[in-house]
């Protein structure tokens, strides 16, 4: 135990004093009527007295305590750390594409929404591309704003210049966001259904190197019949992440859990925090209260 004002405690010596003082003290001799007869000490009740004017002594000495700030270290904890998870999504037309009994898009959505309910501990964000790039949902442990994203995100419903599929534009974006977020492990998860240009002629290479350098994961994941693209997967192999080919939407969700598996944040054991540690000496000033309160019905010092 610890208080946070320790030098508070020094005061305990005037409630030690006058303890010593009370304890030691004689009262006045009064002569009392009884013809020199012999009187026997009653040494218990002295005892009981004494103890008696102690109380309002006891109950100083626990109030400075309580001044003090009494603290005790809280139990030691294991803390999940943190994984921070941008997903980036691509909203050209294509994901308007028949993918089981809804579109690409669709599907894709609702793995993400899927996931972020049960990956719980973690940091989320969302990044849409097209031939532009835009950051949705900033990494966050509220993950609300996914719910209500679908309907705004649809690619029918963005302007026709949103077209198109950058690939590399959109990495490199979420690259800067995970980057501006808090420490810990890092992860982009890429949904796609085609090729980007912007990825050719080594580019694919170059961006895979940067994300590697500051420890970001790409997982790939085509929303689409096929295979993914040759540079996606070499941005996920350098990167040391997985592409991940989703042929319905039920493979979709089995590919999150394979990711899940994969990715399993690491606990770390958490220093315990002090915490404030009055109840016990609060309990022992209300109880001295009370018996002093007591003795004051028949257990007193009286002149006869």
């Amino acid at each position: 135990m610890t208080f946070a004002h320790p030098w508070l405690l020094a005061l305990l010596v005037l409630p030690a004093g006058l303890a010593v003082f009370l304890w030691k003290r004689g009262g006045r001799r009064i002569p009392l009527p009884f013809d020199h007869q012999p009187i026997r000490r009653a040494r218990l009740l002295g005892f009981l007295l004494k103890t008696a004017d102690l109380l309002p002594v006891l109950l100083l000495s626990a109030v400075i305590a309580i001044l003090a700030g009494p603290r005790r270290f809280e139990q030691p904890r294991n803390e999940r750390e943190m994984t921070n998870i941008l997903f980036c999504l691509d909203v050209s037309g294509s994901m308007m594409a028949p993918f089981g009994s809804a579109t690409r898009y669709d599907a894709a959505m609702e793995a993400v929404n899927d996931f972020i309910t049960f990956r719980k501990g973690d940091a989320f964000g969302l990044t849409v591309f097209g031939n532009s790039v835009l950051n949705w949902v900033p990494l966050t442990n509220d993950v609300s704003a996914f719910k209500c994203a679908p309907p705004f995100l649809r690619p029918e419903n963005l302007p026709p210049w949103f077209g198109g599929t950058a690939i590399g534009l959109a990495l490199r974006a979420g690259e800067k966001t995970l980057l501006a977020g808090d420490s810990g492990d890092r992860m982009i998860v890429l949904f796609t259904d085609g090729m980007s240009f912007d990825l050719t002629n080594g580019q694919d290479l170059a961006i895979a190197q940067s994300l590697k350098a500051n420890g970001i994961k790409v997982y790939g994941i085509h929303v689409a019949e096929g295979g993914a693209p040759d540079e996606v997967g070499v941005i996920a192999s350098v990167t040391g992440g997985e592409i991940f080919a989703a042929g319905d939407p039920g493979a979709l969700k089995a590919v999150f859990a394979r990711i899940d598996e994969m990715e399993k944040a690491p606990l770390k054991r958490v220093t315990p925090d002090p915490v404030d540690f009055f109840e016990p000496f609060a309990l022992a000033g209300l109880g001295i209260g009370a018996m002093y309160l007591f003795t004051l019905f028949g257990l007193r010092h009286t002149p006869w």
